[in-house]
C-alpha cells in the first residue's frame, strides 16, 4: 500500500490498463502475516494505505475489502457511479470488484484492508463480506460507533504486537479480532439498509455464483442446474433475501458491470457486451435500453 503511484506499468487517463480495460490493483503480499492478508493503520498524508499503483483520484478497482472509518471529513468517495460524503464517526466498506475513486479531500482516521478468502464460509456468510447489495456508506449511532472503535483498535494493537506470540496464535488472535469487528459491521450495515433478516444459504450460494458467472451466464436454469436447486427454490430464496426475481438479480449485475466498463473504460461498445456475454452488438444494445431507457452510446456519453 503507498499513497504515490509506483512503478507497475504506466496508469493511463481515467485508472486505465493498456488494454483499455479498468485497473485491478491486488492486496500487497508484504503485508500479510501469517497467511492473513490484511493491514490497519492510519489513514493520512504521507501514510501507506492505498494501493500502489492508484493515483488517489483515478478511476480503478481493488481484489481486497477496504473499510475507513473517519476521524474528520467531510470527505467525499464514488463507489459504483454514486458519490458518498463521509465525516467524522462514519464508515466507508468498499468490497472487492467495485469501482470507486478517492478524492484530493484529506482521509484522517484508521483504515482496514483485507484479503478475501482466508476466512470460513460460515464467517464470510455472518459477516457480509460479498453483500454488494449493502450501502457502502455506514453512520453508526453513539454507542455502536464506541463499539466499533474499540473493536478496531484491539485490531489494531494485536495486528502491530508481532512479538508476544509465536505466530501462529498471533495469526489466529488477528482472524477472531477481525471476525468479531466484522461481525458488528455487518450488523451495522444489514440494519442501514433494513435488511435484519441474514440472508440464507441458497441465496449466498447463488450470489456467488452470479458474480461469478454473469459475464457468460445469463439464465436462471444454468444457475439453478449448477446449485443443485430448484427454480422455485432460488426465486422463493433471492425474493426473500433481495424481493427480487433470480433474474433480475441476474440482468442487475450485468447492467451494472456493463455500466462500469462503458463509463470508465475505453473500450469498444461491442467488446463492453461481449465482456458482459452478449457476442451481437444489437442485443446488448436492446438489453441494455430495456433496462436503462439509454442505449449504451448515449449513457456512455452523459458520463463523460
Amino acid at each position: 500500500m503507498a499513497d504515490r503511484p509506483g512503478s507497475r506499468g504506466t496508469a493511463r487517463p481515467g485508472g486505465l490498463a493498456p488494454d483499455g480495460e479498468i485497473r485491478t490493483f491486488p492486496f500487497p503480499a508484504d503485508l500479510s502475516v501469517g497467511g492473513v492478508g490484511m493491514h490497519v493503520g492510519p489513514m493520512g498524508t504521507g501514510r501507506t494505505w492505498r494501493a500502489a499503483d492508484a493515483a488517489p483520484d483515478r478511476v480503478h478497482r481493488i481484489d481486497f475489502h477496504v473499510v475507513m472509518l473517519f476521524s474528520a471529513g467531510p470527505v467525499r468517495h464514488m463507489v459504483d457511479f454514486a458519490e458518498y460524503e463521509a465525516t467524522a464517526g462514519d464508515l466507508l466498506w468498499i468490497r472487492p470488484g467495485q469501482v470507486h475513486r478517492f478524492s484530493r479531500s484529506g482521509y484522517r482516521g484508521t483504515v482496514l484492508t483485507m484479503q478475501p478468502g482466508f476466512l470460513p464460509r460460515a464467517t464470510v456468510e455472518a459477516t457480509g463480506l460479498y453483500r454488494y447489495d449493502l450501502p457502502p456508506l455506514l453512520r453508526p449511532g453513539p454507542d455502536q460507533l464506541t463499539a466499533l472503535r474499540a473493536a478496531l483498535a484491539y485490531l489494531q494493537r494485536e495486528y502491530e504486537d508481532a512479538d508476544t506470540l509465536p505466530l501462529s496464535l498471533h495469526t489466529a488472535v488477528l482472524r477472531h479480532a477481525l471476525t468479531a469487528l466484522l461481525l458488528r459491521l455487518a450488523h451495522l450495515a444489514a440494519s442501514s439498509a433494513e435488511a435484519e433478516r441474514r440472508a440464507d444459504t441458497t441465496f449466498s450460494l447463488f450470489r456467488e455464483a452470479v458474480e461469478e458467472g454473469f459475464p457468460t451466464h445469463h439464465s436462471v436454469s444454468a444457475y439453478a442446474d449448477a446449485l443443485g436447486y430448484s427454480r422455485r427454490t432460488l426465486v422463493r430464496a433471492v425474493r426473500a433475501a433481495t424481493g427480487l426475481t433470480p433474474k433480475a438479480f441476474i440482468d442487475r449485475r450485468v447492467v451494472l458491470e456493463a455500466k462500469r466498463l462503458l463509463a470508465h473504460s475505453d473500450l469498444p461498445i461491442g467488446r463492453v457486451g461481449a465482456a458482459v456475454g452478449f457476442p451481437d452488438p444489437a442485443n446488448f444494445s436492446k438489453f441494455f435500453q430495456q433496462h436503462t431507457d439509454l442505449t449504451p452510446a448515449q449513457f456512455r456519453a452523459e458520463m463523460r
